[in-house]
């Protein structure tokens, strides 16, 4: 258990630049309060305690505003980042090396006693409000682009951003640095703006065919309407 606790202070470190001390992060940081909370959760709903289990979910819910279901399946080397608002189902899965920022939901879209929330793949980055709903699966070392809703299957190594949210794979591109996450999600592609810049380069090149059409069609309007003349006018 004091190894796991090293861990998950060591996770701090490596991805919060505002860590200062270790006193600083047992006492204020929120996202490893609810780990430790989910941790005893899980653990008593794994052993069919399931009324001690929501008890003590709620509980952390309660101190650190981050709601977690004991039911949940979590990695190791997992991130909250300030974590208000956080939301995160029964059936959701998270893989390892996962940073969440706050307000990020992982939600489910169906009321059966099913498999209804998301499967998050090994180092996937979600930013604050994004909202990942329904039983699909974000790819790992995806990045997931603030108050973005996710509501289709994402490949490994993308970028995904609006609402709905749309995929851009990130083709040759690294998706980690050497020692640390790829927590950069203010460098995602507006693919919106990529979308009409496409139309409009389309069409212009329509345009410009359609108007190299109809100057041959004049061109030969003018031919008939004359009548044809050689080299030497006759």
């Amino acid at each position: 258990m004091l190894a796991r606790v090293r861990e998950d202070i060591r996770v701090v470190f490596e991805r919060d630049p505002a860590a200062r001390s270790v006193g600083e992060v047992l006492l204020c940081y929120p996202g490893l309060h609810a780990q430790w909370f989910y941790r005893v959760a899980h653990w008593l709903w794994g052993r069919r305690l399931f009324l001690l289990g929501r008890l003590v979910s709620h509980l952390g819910r309660f101190w650190t505003g981050i709601e977690i279901h004991p039911g949940a399946t979590i990695g190791r080397g997992f991130f909250i980042d300030h974590g208000m608002g956080i939301v995160i189902g029964e059936t959701a899965e998270i893989g390892e090396n996962v940073t969440l920022y706050h307000g990020v939901t992982l939600g489910g879209v169906s009321w059966r006693k099913e498999k209804r929330h998301p499967t998050v793949g090994d180092h996937v980055v979600v930013g604050a409000g994004a909202k990942v709903l329904g039983p699909i699966t974000v790819g790992a070392h995806s990045r997931i682009g603030a108050n973005s809703v996710v509501v289709k299957d994402v490949e490994e190594n993308s970028v995904v951003v609006g609402v709905p949210g749309r995929v851009r794979r990130r083709t040759g591109l690294l998706a980690e640095e050497a020692r640390h996450e790829d927590l950069q999600h203010n460098q995602l592609h507006d693919t919106t703006m990529e979308l009409l810049q496409q139309m409009t380069a389309r069409l212009a090149l329509l345009e410009a065919e359609l108007e190299q059409e109809e100057s041959h069609r004049a061109a030969q309007q003018t031919v008939e309407r004359n009548g044809y003349q050689g080299p030497w006018g006759i």
